[in-house]
Formats: C-alpha cells, structure tokens, sequence
C-alpha cells in the first residue's frame, strides 16, 4: 500500500532541496572569504618575515664591522704599546 506522490510533495520536496542548495552555498561563499582573508594575512606575514630576514642580515653585517674594527683596534693598541716598550728600552740603553 504506498501513498501517492502529489506534485506539493514534489514540489515541497524541491524547495528543501534548494533551500539546502542556497544555505551550503552561502557557507561556501563565507568559507571563500576567511580562505582570501587568511591569503591576505600570509601574504603579509611572508612580507614582514622577508624584511625581518633583510634587517637581520644587515644586522649580522653590522656586528662583523664592528668585529673587525674591535680586533683593530686592539691591533692597533697592542702595536702601540710594543714600539713604545721597544723605544723605552732602545733609549735606556743608548744613553748608559
């Protein structure tokens, strides 16, 4: 004994349908949006870490010039102090 299919059963039947159709479509669209906003956010995110990697090798360039002229520097002192060792002692000799 089956019941009869009216056309308002097919037709009521459709509209959920379509009505399901529109909702999952209205989450696509809203999934789509956070899908292109979270781009947006990497995007600038690979941007902030490109400059942090610039800045850091800069940074890095820096240190090693002030590395270089540190050891310079010290160069530089150590020679002083050893030709005026070696003149002190060339003068105390010369003058006994």
């Amino acid at each position: 004994m089956a019941t009869e299919v009216t056309l308002q059963d097919i037709a009521t039947t459709l509209q959920e349908v379509i009505n399901k159709v529109n909702n999952l479509d209205g989450k696509v669209n809203s999934l789509d949006t956070k899908v292109n906003n979270l781009d947006a956010k990497v995007n600038n995110l690979d941007q902030d870490v490109k400059k942090l990697t610039t800045e850091n090798e800069r940074s890095n360039d820096k240190l090693t010039n002030y590395q270089q002229a540190s050891q310079s520097l010290v160069n530089l002192a150590f020679s002083l102090i050893a030709s005026a060792t070696v003149i002190t002692v060339v003068s105390a000799v010369f003058k006994k």
